[in-house]
């Protein structure tokens, strides 16, 4: 399967579906019970289906998160290959970010990251010098483009206004649960500023995955679909909105790969956006900074 891209009038284009690793090694520290090959064959069998944007971070099991891309992607050809990593919030200043971004390059055995991010907001830390770090790194060629995550309206902006660089891309916490993206105007925009926002977490750990929501069950049995695929589907068929997850079996990834190449009608779209029960309105994860 040939994963489709949605592009910016900018020119910057991204895959509607990628592979996150978060939990991957460990969580905020390694976990050395962890299946280290499990875990490679997992990112491996992802790219040999046609996934080709994966998903890392500094911070995921202390770095090891992005050794495991590392072994995973040495077999495929780089350029066909869409790789994110992110820096932590503790190391946005200047010259933290470059020794960061080094790092993470040399974890991931490459000579370039396709989008960098800043992973959580830092006030303590002017965004400027952090902005300045960023546009260094993409002049000199370390990173393609630059993106942030769990940023509010407020701290986009802000950061934007310092850069030399267009930001492309906001990554957030987003499903049929959490809709704070949508209540903080976010989503919108993103929408109107030609950003592209990579919505986290999009079955929320399983639970959109289950049968028993009546307006999610309609819609499945409508499309001929499963909820989890109804849920994916939801974000992807939106304007302006792409996703990732994590796929540790075939199974799971061969059933994520179901919701792509078809589009909801936009009467199931708004369907689930009002109709949805127990819509919260602020991350229980990472609120947007």
């Amino acid at each position: 399967m040939i994963v489709s891209l949605k592009k910016l009038k900018s020119g910057f284009s991204m895959p509607v579906f990628g592979f996150g690793t978060w939990r991957m090694g460990g969580n905020h520290t390694r976990n050395p019970l962890k299946n280290d090959h499990r875990q490679i064959t997992a990112i491996r069998q992802a790219i040999d289906h046609g996934i080709t944007h994966i998903d890392t971070a500094q911070m995921y099991a202390q770095g090891h998160a992005e050794e495991l891309v590392g072994q995973a992607i040495k077999e495929f050809n780089r350029k066909k290959l869409f790789i994110v990593s992110k820096v932590w919030p503790d190391h946005l200043r200047f010259e933290d970010v470059l020794k960061s971004a080094a790092l993470s390059l040399k974890r991931l055995k490459t000579d370039y990251l396709d989008l960098y991010l800043i992973h959580i907001p830092n006030p303590a830390i002017p965004i400027s010098q952090t902005m300045k770090a960023f546009d260094k790194l993409k002049s000199d060629g370390f990173i393609k483009n630059i993106g942030v995550s769990n940023f509010s309206v407020r701290s986009f902006k802000a950061a934007q206004k310092v850069t030399e660089n267009k930001i492309v891309v906001n990554q957030v916490h987003y499903n049929l649960i959490y809709r704070e993206p949508e209540k903080s105007g976010l989503l919108e925009f993103c929408q109107k500023n030609d950003v592209l926002l990579v919505a986290w977490r999009p079955v929320e750990k399983g639970i959109l995955a289950d049968y028993g929501i009546s307006v999610l069950d309609g819609i499945s049995l409508k499309y001929k679909k499963s909820p989890a695929q109804i849920a994916l589907n939801w974000l992807i068929s939106q304007k302006n909105v792409v996703t990732l997850a994590k796929m540790e079996n075939k199974k799971h990834l061969l059933e994520n790969l179901g919701a792509l190449k078809w589009q909801m009608e936009k009467n199931d779209i708004e369907k689930l956006r009002k109709g949805f029960p127990g819509q919260k309105i602020i991350s229980d994860a990472v609120p947007l900074g």
